[in-house]
C-alpha cells in the first residue's frame, strides 16, 4: 500500500461517518451489562445480525456458550492479502439495566454520548468498519477474525481459553479498546483480585467484651500490611477498596472481610506479592484469617514483535499527517492475555474520547474518521507480511 492510498481512506470514512454514528447509536442502545445474561444474549445476537449487514456473512462463525458470563462469539472473514490479525472486541459495559432511561444517547458538539460508548462499542463499530472501508477501496486485508466477549468487565473468566487460542493462532493482535489521547496502549499492568476474610468470636461490647475476638479490630490491622505490599519502584500498586464487617455497634465483630486490588508490571511480582498475602496474620490469635481470589491477568509488556508492530501503525499515522505515541497504562485488558503467550499485541485503537466508566464517558465524533482510518491502514500493511 502507497501512503498516497491513507488519505483516501480517511476521506471515506468522513463520508460514512452518519452511518458509523447511526451504527454507534444502535449497539449503545442495546444495553450489556457484565451481570444480566439475558441482555448480552439479546446485545451479541444485534452486533452479529449488524456485522453481517456490514461486511456479509462470515466464512467461519463460531457462538461459545459462557454459561452464567456473555457469550464468545469468532467470525472469520478471509482476506486477500497474507496472514491473520485477530480483533479483540467485549460488548459487555460496567452500566447497570436501566441507565440509558436517565442517560439517554446524545451528541452534543463533538461528543457522542451514551453508557458503553467509549469503552467500547465504538470500537466494535470502528473495527467493522474498518474492515468496510478497506473492501470498498479494493485494497489488500489480511484474513480478520472478531472475537466479541461479554465479560472483559468482570475479569473475562469465561473467554480466557477462548482469547488465547484465538490469539496463539494469530499473527498480531489488535485490541479495539479506547485509545489514551489518540495513543496506543503497548504496555498494560497484570491484575490480581484478592479478598481477605477475618473470622473472629462475637460477644457483647459492653457485658462481656474481652470474650469476644474482633474481627473488624484484626482485619483494620492488616490493612497496613497489605498496603506495605506495594512497591512503586516495580510498579506494584495495592489498594484495599471496599471493607466491611460486624452486625451492630454493640457487637463485638464475628467477620471482616476486604477486597484488594493488586497491579504489577514485573512479571516476576506474583510470587513476593502471595507469599505477604500468605503471611498476614492478626496480633489476636484467635481470629483466623483467609485469602481468596487469584491473580486475573498478567502483565503486558511489549517485545520486539510488538515493537515491529507499532513502528507499522506509527508509519499509517504519519501518512494521516499525524506523531503516533505509544504509552503504557495501569489498566488490563483482553490483550494482556495473548502479550503472555509472547504474541504481538497492539491495545487502544479503538476510539478517541474520554471518561471511561463514568458519566462523562464520551467518543470524539471528529477523530472517529482518523481512528477507523489508522485501523483500515494498519490491517491492510500487515496483510503485506
Amino acid at each position: 500500500m502507497s501512503d498516497a492510498s491513507l488519505p483516501g481512506l480517511a476521506e471515506a470514512a468522513r463520508r460514512d461517518l452518519p452511518l458509523i454514528l447511526d451504527d454507534l447509536r444502535r449497539l449503545v442502545e442495546k444495553e450489556t451489562p457484565s451481570s444480566d445474561k439475558r441482555l448480552l444474549d439479546a446485545g451479541l445476537e444485534d452486533i452479529e445480525a449488524w456485522a453481517v449487514e456490514r461486511l456479509g456473512a462470515p466464512a467461519e462463525r463460531v457462538r461459545r456458550d459462557g454459561g452464567v458470563h456473555g457469550d464468545v462469539l469468532e467470525m472469520l472473514y478471509p482476506g486477500d492479502g497474507g496472514g491473520e490479525v485477530l480483533l479483540l472486541c467485549h460488548y459487555d459495559t460496567v452500566w447497570p439495566e436501566g441507565t440509558l432511561e436517565e442517560w439517554p444517547v446524545g451528541i452534543d458538539g463533538d461528543r457522542f454520548s451514551g453508557p458503553g460508548c467509549f469503552d467500547m462499542k465504538a470500537g466494535i463499530v470502528q473495527g467493522v468498519w474498518a474492515v468496510k472501508t478497506l473492501r470498498d477501496a479494493g485494497l489488500p486485508l489480511p484474513s480478520i477474525r472478531f472475537l466479541f466477549n461479554g465479560d472483559e468487565e468482570v475479569g473475562s473468566p469465561a473467554s480466557s481459553p477462548h482469547i488465547e487460542h484465538a490469539g496463539r493462532a494469530a499473527d498480531v493482535t489488535l485490541v479495539l479498546e479506547p485509545s489514551r489521547e489518540g495513543m496506543v496502549k503497548t504496555g498494560r499492568k497484570g491484575m490480581g483480585l484478592f479478598d481477605v476474610t477475618a473470622t473472629g468470636i462475637e460477644s457483647h461490647a459492653g457485658l462481656d467484651p474481652q470474650a469476644g475476638a474482633s474481627a473488624v479490630h484484626a482485619l483494620a490491622e492488616l490493612v497496613p500490611r497489605m498496603a506495605a505490599l506495594a512497591a512503586p519502584e516495580r510498579g506494584t500498586t495495592v489498594n484495599v477498596g471496599v471493607f466491611s464487617g460486624g452486625t451492630a455497634r454493640n457487637v463485638v465483630a464475628g467477620k471482616a472481610s476486604c477486597q484488594v486490588d493488586v497491579r504489577i508490571q514485573d512479571p516476576e511480582e506474583p510470587a513476593r506479592v502471595d507469599a505477604g498475602l500468605a503471611a498476614l496474620a492478626p496480633s489476636d490469635g484467635r481470629v483466623k484469617v483467609e485469602v481468596s481470589g487469584g491473580w486475573n491477568r498478567p502483565p503486558m509488556n511489549p517485545g520486539p514483535a510488538t515493537d515491529r508492530a507499532f513502528g507499522l501503525a506509527r508509519e499509517v499515522a504519519a501518512g494521516l499527517g499525524e506523531d503516533l505515541g505509544q504509552i503504557s497504562v495501569g489498566g488490563a485488558s483482553d490483550g494482556n492475555l495473548v502479550a503472555a503467550l509472547g504474541r504481538p499485541v497492539l491495545d487502544g485503537l479503538g476510539a478517541a474520547g474520554a471518561g471511561p466508566h463514568s458519566r462523562d464517558e464520551h467518543v470524539s465524533i471528529g477523530r472517529t474518521p482518523h481512528q477507523v482510518a489508522l485501523l483500515s491502514g494498519l490491517l491492510t500493511r500487515l496483510s503485506e507480511g
